[in-house]
């Protein structure tokens, strides 16, 4: 391969085809070089040090000030990092991130709302729903992202949130705002500038018609966390869960209720074992979200249907609803399937992984059945396709959270390590049939 010499500032690395007494670049008198077009040497301006001696992040997190946020963020904001927060619309994404500003103001330090979507006076409508907004929360309605940039390195925000990322545009592109360039141009230039100064900043976003988050994908790799808030709309109870955190697990949950003044911590979001008379069709069961337990109500109806069969899970899984339909047809001769089956997880709390099996079959044979089972039953366990009762994880923690809140029995796979716990009757069954047996005639021995 031929190859031509160039000339080469040995200051500024700046290249030219012949020699000049000046550097067109840095202006330097004498300081070009021959050298070869196709391996140019240039200073080197990258340092390299041992990474035993980086300093670390630990230690300087800050409190969102919203104890279930801390509790999905490992402990609060972590400086310099960008959290993208999305949601179906109406669900709280707004409402959460202006609490976690007004909390970091109420704390002395000064932090910034850039409103995209809505003006001043809207921002500040709902702002005084939460409280007395503290003077050093700062707003700016604006959709221009050069301001936005601007304002972050001018004003040092300890926490600064955009609503919402896809509103905002610059101008220099051709593209319209919300297309693709614009937001992910726009999310880059606010993540450099937040990590410029040390600002913890939060990118509200929004959601697709299947749920899913909206915008280019390259959003989820520029981010350091992406925060997740779901809910029934017409509840109060709000999930919050991380699906991506660079600075810690992904396993926790954080529990919201949607107040009239905002959203508040719920660390207790487990029923409590209902006082209501035992009627069929109810079964008490303990499911699991990240390292929470939380005690359940499962719900069913069996009724005469006209035409075809219905079958209706709400909270609830519908491919194990009818895996469990026709194991119970098969293995425990409770034939539905002519009948409309309807099961639900009272209270709002989604019961959608196979830890609450057993309680969902045991609920429907009450119901086809007739029998009641007793509110101080709590059923864990997963159910196979041959019937049998298959261990989960967490087993004791489940049964110790079902004793906490009032169970005085319990039923079990046999397998599966289940630490004793005084005070408390358990049943451990092999197949689905003993354990309807079992909770039909209300036989519960204690363990030894």
């Amino acid at each position: 391969m031929k190859t031509h010499s160039v000339h080469v500032c040995k200051e500024c690395g700046t290249t030219s085809p012949r020699w000049a007494g000046r550097c067109a670049g840095c202006g330097e008198w004498n300081t070009l070089e021959e050298g070869n077009a196709h391996r140019v040497a240039r200073p080197v301006r990258a340092v390299a040090a041992p990474l035993r001696g980086v300093q670390t992040s630990e230690g300087t997190l800050r409190s969102s000030g919203i104890d279930e946020l801390d509790r999905v963020l490992g402990g609060g904001f972590t400086p310099g990092s960008t959290t993208l927060l999305f949601g179906e619309p109406g669900v709280g994404k707004s409402t959460l991130a202006l609490m976690a500003l007004r909390q970091r103001a109420l704390e002395g330090e000064a932090v910034l709302l850039i409103a995209a979507e809505e003006s001043a006076a809207q921002v500040a409508t709902r702002a005084r729903r939460l409280g007395e907004i503290p003077p050093n929360l700062l707003l700016c309605a604006t959709m221009n992202v050069e301001d936005a940039e601007d304002l972050i390195r001018l004003l040092k925000p300890v926490l600064c949130v955009v609503d919402s990322i896809a509103a905002m545009s610059d101008p220099s592109l051709p593209s319209l705002a919300g297309s693709v360039p614009q937001v992910r141009h726009g999310a880059e230039r606010l993540c450099a500038a937040a990590k410029f100064v040390g600002a913890s900043l939060v990118l509200v976003g929004h959601v697709t018609k299947d749920g899913e988050l909206a915008g280019p994908r390259t959003l989820e790799h520029l981010v350091d966390t992406v925060l997740r808030i779901e809910g029934d709309r017409d509840g109060s109870l709000r999930i919050l869960r991380a699906l991506k955190h660079r600075f810690g697990a992904t396993s926790e949950v954080g529990l919201l209720e949607m107040a009239g003044a905002g959203l508040r911590d719920l660390p207790e979001a487990s029923l409590a074992l209902p006082d209501d008379l035992e009627v069929s069709g109810v079964a008490m069961g303990v499911a699991t979200d990240g390292s929470r337990s939380l005690l359940v109500e499962i719900q069913a109806l069996v009724a005469t249907g006209s035409g075809a069969a219905r079958r209706v899970a709400h909270q609830l899984s519908s491919q194990r609803l009818s895996l469990l339909l026709a194991v119970l047809e098969v293995r425990c001769g409770i034939d539905t399937s002519t009948s409309d089956v309807l099961a639900a997880s009272a209270g709002g709390l989604p019961a959608l992984e196979p830890g609450v099996d057993v309680a969902l079959a045991l609920a429907i044979a009450s119901a086809a059945r007739g029998f009641a089972i007793a509110r101080e039953v709590v059923c864990v366990g997963e159910v196979g396709l041959a019937g049998e009762l298959r261990s989960v994880a967490g087993l004791s923690r489940r049964v110790r959270e079902a004793q906490r809140l009032g169970a005085r029995a319990v039923i079990v796979p046999v397998a599966g390590e289940l630490d004793e716990v005084a005070g408390l009757r358990i049943s451990r069954c092999r197949t689905l049939g003993e354990a309807i047996e079992v909770a039909q005639r209300h036989e519960v021995v204690k363990v030894r």
